[in-house]
């Protein structure tokens, strides 16, 4: 049987980093697994001048400063590929192809991927003239000739961004002249914008240069004609794919296979986390990849600790337990739970009987079906073994239901 950990992340870059520094920062015993580079699509980025406090770093140094700062409160890291998981156990575990491992909660933080072509140079020049991402690298491009692949809303929305910096678009489209996959009013824009070109019919069939992009070769899709077109650097929006596949069914994905996640990360498994780029999301920055990974692992941190004082206070108690949900937030709240307690002694403290502040422990009582609320402030489960047996009627005699 393999070491169990308190903590899982799968995935290096910002949001996992993050979330290694929290997870190692609060005492917790942290595994980081990356099947890439450490800094994931961020360590790619060769200036990075958005991230607060760092005006002027790249991808390598910022990342590898976080890796470092990981390190230093003991965080593990291990190269290897997640291949399959399984949460529905209190312990979840994740197998790559050569081991298996075992955690108390899981991070996840696989980003997205931009869907790649597989055009000669593409691989070879990305970060070097070949972009994927406008707000990132558009400023990098001032007064340069940029080509945009793509007529989707992103293409053409991203594309007026980046003619802010650049000194001419050539957009590049599969469809006949006229014809964009964007919304009407995004196609009126670029079509009246100063800066922005279109060359119809066509598709980039390779990237050229050597350490940097110096132009593409372009395929007119009708007559098979090949013409060499001159740029300084290439931008591909042809859509982004979440790193989840390797998930299955084990969390719930929505229809393009990004995560849907609570405000604290918390994905449809309790103890199972999702931050960063795979998440759906409104901005994909490092900076709220960072926010994502500290908030998970707070979140964490605190299920971890429910998990242990349910395990020693409710799983292995010799007498049945009163679990008493309450919350600040309704008056009365606490009055029930002394009352609770009052009548639980009358009776020879047949039961344990524990207190459970309901907004810091929502797990617990969605375990149980506890909800509270202005009508219902407070609750109480009887509890065998962990197993609920009952729920008291609060609004009845305490002492008959003892």
């Amino acid at each position: 049987m393999s070491e169990i950990y308190d903590l899982v992340i799968v995935g290096g870059g910002p949001a996992g980093l993050a979330a290694g520094i929290y997870g190692g920062r609060a005492k917790l015993n942290v595994l980081i697994i990356e099947k890439g580079s450490i800094g994931g699509r961020a360590f790619t980025t060769r200036e990075i001048v958005n991230y607060p406090g760092f005006n002027n770093s790249t991808g390598p140094i910022l990342t590898g400063t976080m890796k470092e700062h990981a390190e230093a409160f003991g965080v593990k890291f291990t190269h290897e590929e997640v291949k399959s998981v399984d949460f529905t156990g209190d312990i979840k575990i994740l197998k790559t192809k050569k081991n298996e491992y075992q955690a108390k909660a899981v991070i996840l933080a696989t980003g997205t991927d931009s869907r790649k072509l597989g055009i000669p140079g593409e691989k070879e020049l990305t970060g070097q003239g070949v972009a994927y991402c406008a707000t990132c690298d558009a400023e990098f491009f001032q007064d340069q000739e940029v080509v945009v692949v793509g007529s989707g809303d992103q293409a053409i929305e991203e594309g007026m961004y980046i003619a802010k910096f650049a000194s001419k678009i050539t957009v590049i489209v599969l469809h006949d002249e006229g014809i964009l996959d964007c919304n009407k009013q995004a196609a009126e824009k670029a079509f009246a914008h100063p800066k922005m070109n279109f060359i119809w019919n066509s598709v980039v069939n390779e990237i050229k240069g050597e350490d940097e992009v110096t132009g593409v070769v372009l395929k007119n899709m009708k007559t098979g004609e090949l013409t060499d077109f001159p740029c300084q650097g290439i931008f591909f929006f042809v859509g982004m794919v979440p790193g989840t596949k390797f998930l299955g069914d084990a969390i719930e994905l929505d229809k393009r296979g990004y995560v849907h996640t609570t405000d604290t990360m918390e994905t449809s498994v309790p103890g199972v986390y999702a931050v960063g780029d795979m998440r759906d999301k409104f901005l994909r920055q490092v900076a709220t990849a960072v926010s994502d990974g500290a908030t998970a692992a707070t979140a964490a941190e605190r299920y971890i600790e429910e998990q242990e004082d349910f395990r020693k206070n409710v799983v292995e108690s010799e007498k049945p337990v009163l679990m008493g949900f309450w919350s600040q937030d309704y008056n009365g709240s606490l009055d029930k739970m002394g009352a609770i307690d009052e009548a639980n002694k009358n009776a020879g403290d047949k039961y344990k009987f524990i207190e459970v502040d309901y907004n810091r422990k929502k797990n617990m009582a969605k375990k149980y079906g506890i909800v509270i609320d202005s009508e219902k402030n407070a609750a109480v489960v009887e509890l065998v073994r962990g197993e609920m047996v009952r729920e008291l009627d609060l609004n009845a005699d305490l002492a008959a239901q003892m």
